[in-house]
């Protein structure tokens, strides 16, 4: 099967698959993941030989996968090898090579086939645009780097893909972007927001939010503008994991990932993933740092697979402090909701936790002062709701556009713990 082909099974089978009941589903998922772990897990040599079950392997991590590069893809690329590849065209041999922008200054690595490339193609078509195959649509994708996933989708007839390089900054493809007149775009929040508060001159059908973390601050923003409905796309270089449906539900890409979840408290999860859809390299039992709050009742959408309520933020942005009870773990949304409670002319910010008892809240010089100090007594008051030790510091300073990485609101800049 050629590569388009492949994109065009990948396609049906994701749409075939999101009409099946839950009970049948499962069924499928479970012979999906059983010839996975008989086939495919032991060309990896880190396995090197089918698991009888899933649970019999061990939780790896990005620090394990990147440490033993070679021997968690069946090419045996090494890391020495892919990192040029990376840096470059994405190209190494038939292979696509790409490297995570880094968030959390530990960037990862990934290596696909020309196969698996359409088959991912073929899935965030299926769930992101299904109604492709009777109307035409131009898709902007503005994204830091272009690993060359997206350039399979040049070869349809049915779709027109443009790529705008965050990096450069907006300045430099504004009026390309308005002249290609995108039907669907797929953007960081933070540049869906500079477009809207900029007045882009564009009039899409969709609008997705993705590669970063949507805050709620940013919604009604961005929604406005557009007069759409904002979705999302929660995906990274592990993979793609969620697309949100017509209905608005933010569903796991269960057709192709298996998904176990750490509780961590307060309602929230972590992923550990199992893409049984892969062959090249490798992911089983791999724990994210992603932490998430699951849906308790399914989409009104019909489909069986599971949806997210929120993504919430990064489990290494979660504040680490000392406090009368104990060491104490705060996760990034209760410390979001803080700073935006405090005020409702609050509609941007930053909190970074700078060492162990510090942490700086920065708000923009133009809010008005009373709606500073609201923000600045309600994180004070959290911490001591909590007997934490933390010192506030107040910070007015501008918060400008940054196209060199990835926004987070919420930030936790202390060394990151050993795992367990």
């Amino acid at each position: 099967m050629n590569g388009f082909g492949e994109a065009i099974r990948s396609f049906a089978v994701t749409l075939w698959v999101s009409r099946k009941s839950r009970k049948s589903f499962e069924r499928w998922q479970t012979r999906a993941l059983r010839r996975w772990l008989d086939r495919d897990l032991p060309l990896a040599p880190f396995y090197g030989k089918p698991a009888r079950r899933l649970g019999d392997l061990p939780i790896t991590d990005k620090s394990l996968l990147m440490a033993n590069f070679e021997r968690f893809n069946s090419a045996g690329v090494s890391a020495d090898d892919a990192w040029p590849a990376a840096a470059g065209d994405g190209r190494l041999g038939a292979l696509t090579v790409g490297a995570s922008t880094g968030t959390s200054g530990n960037r990862g690595l990934f290596v696909i086939s020309q196969a698996e490339k359409y088959r991912w193609l073929g899935t965030i078509l299926a769930k992101a645009i299904p109604d492709l195959l009777w109307r035409r649509q131009r898709v902007a994708v503005i994204l830091p780097q272009n690993t060359g996933l997206y350039d399979s989708a040049r070869q349809s007839k049915r779709l027109d893909l443009c790529f705008f390089d965050l990096t450069l900054g907006p300045e430099h493809w504004r009026a390309a972007l308005e002249a290609f007149a995108p039907t669907v775009i797929i953007a960081p929040p933070r540049m869906l927001r500079h477009l809207a508060t900029e007045r882009f001159r564009l009039s899409p059908l969709r609008v997705f939010s993705a590669a970063e973390t949507l805050d709620p601050v940013d919604r009604p923003v961005i929604e406005a503008f557009f007069g759409q409905r904002l979705d999302q796309i929660y995906m990274a270089t592990e993979g793609l994991f969620a697309v949100t449906c017509r209905q608005g539900g933010l569903h796991l890409a269960e057709d192709s990932i298996f998904f176990e979840f750490e509780p961590v408290g307060d309602g929230l999860v972590t992923p550990l993933i199992t893409a049984f859809r892969r062959r090249t390299q490798i992911m089983a039992r791999y724990r994210m740092n992603d932490l998430l709050r699951l849906s308790s009742s399914p989409c009104r959408c019909g489909s069986p697979l599971r949806t997210v309520d929120e993504i919430v933020g990064r489990m290494d942005d979660a504040f680490r402090l000392a406090s009368a009870r104990g060491p104490l773990l705060i996760t990034p949304d209760i410390l979001r909701n803080a700073v935006l409670k405090a005020d409702r002319r609050i509609d941007d910010f930053r909190l970074v936790q700078t060492a162990p008892e510090a942490v700086e809240l920065r708000l923009a010089p133009d809010l008005a002062d009373d709606a500073a100090q609201a923000a600045f007594s309600a994180l004070r008051g959290l911490f001591a709701s909590r007997q934490a030790t933390a010192v506030v510091d107040l910070i007015r300073a501008p918060l400008p556009l940054d196209i060199g990485r990835k926004l987070r609101r919420v930030e936790c800049r202390l060394p990151a713990e050993p795992a367990p």
